[in-house]
């Protein structure tokens, strides 16, 4: 089973990494996906609401055409990304249980529902009048579809397009495409910023990201986070060991990985419950200290929920790695 990154804690992705040999085959899938659909023709009156107006509502999501005929009241979220972007957009008010890996922003109406492995059952008990999710698994679609429910699958973003895309398509599922406009323009210039300020040059400083540790699995420059990595021009040392089969998720050796001798590690596994690697912890492996991201401290422990998702908390992270490539490329410039 290929791992999914939209999760609060990182223990179900780490499992699936270790099983899998082929990592992410979803990954592969993600290029045509997450595409922003086109509003349907509307026939509510001149006098109707601006958001009544907008409905029917026909979208292209990953799983094909699916029409919301008019502004959902009853939401169910089965992605912790998507429950970020419908709060982002001003649908949280419609959104009456989201999944048990949601857990931002504080207040939302958590419940024992899975995304990884959906009941339909348990579902249809909330009585949504739209369902959104990142897969579809345990015939999540077809079952709810039968049942008179759109569901919008929204997977994990390949690219920053796809993460500003899924926004926006929710805000047109919900009745919010203003807010979701602006929830999105404001991302792109804070990104923008951010950038602009660390510099996006950075070809000389080396970095490893660090999915899971026991056995150690990164992530490429064709990943999502990769991609994001890419905005600062840093080199990422797991693109040598990249396979055609890994999906982007290459297994590192421990020697590969001291050999390649990068000047920043960047922990995406550094919380409790998934898998405690803190800078600490790495700095104290065998053989480390000669890496020059040990020798210089410059090992940063990312927010592990912000580093696995692409909704609108993705600034926090570009903001997080810009921090510390300036400060990784201070260290070497000594």
């Amino acid at each position: 089973m290929a791992p999914h990154p939209d999760r609060s804690r990182r223990t179900p992705l780490v499992r699936a990494l270790t099983t899998a040999t082929a990592l992410v085959a979803a990954t592969a899938a993600l290029a045509g996906c997450g595409s922003s659909g086109k509003s349907g023709s509307s026939t509510a009156s001149t006098a109707a609401s601006p958001a009544a107006a907008s409905f029917p509502v026909t979208l292209t999501p990953s799983n094909g055409s699916v029409t919301v005929k008019s502004q959902p009241q009853r939401i169910v979220s089965l992605s912790p990304t998507a429950t970020e972007d419908l709060y982002a957009v001003g649908a949280d008010k419609q959104v009456v249980a989201v999944d048990s890996n949601s857990n931002y922003p504080a207040g939302v109406p958590t419940s024992s529902l899975s995304g990884l492995t959906p009941n339909i059952e348990a579902i249809v008990k909330y009585q949504p009048d739209l369902v959104v999710a990142s897969q579809d698994t345990n015939g999540l679609v077809a079952g709810l579809t039968k049942l008179g429910v759109p569901v919008l699958i929204e997977p994990a973003a390949a690219k920053l397009d796809d993460a500003y895309q899924q926004i926006e398509q929710l805000g047109q599922a919900t009745g919010h495409t203003t807010q979701a406009a602006k929830t999105v323009a404001d991302m792109k210039s804070k990104i923008a910023d951010t950038v602009k300020q660390a510099g996006g040059n950075h070809s000389d400083l080396s970095y490893f990201w660090e999915v899971s540790a026991n056995p150690y699995y990164s992530a490429t420059s064709t990943t999502f986070v990769g991609q994001v990595a890419s905005l600062f021009g840093l080199k990422n040392i797991a693109d040598a060991a990249a396979k055609a089969s890994d999906g982007g998720y290459p297994q590192l050796s421990q020697e590969y990985i001291v050999s390649a001798q990068p000047q920043l590690i960047l922990l995406a596994d550094n919380g409790a419950n998934d898998g405690g690697q803190s800078p600490q912890v790495v700095a104290a492996r065998p053989g480390w200290n000669t890496v020059p991201a040990v020798k210089n401290n410059q090992i940063v422990g990312l927010d592990d929920d912000v580093a696995s998702r692409w909704g609108p908390r993705l600034p926090e992270l570009v903001s997080q790695i810009a921090q510390a490539v300036q400060h990784a490329s201070t260290a070497s410039a000594k």
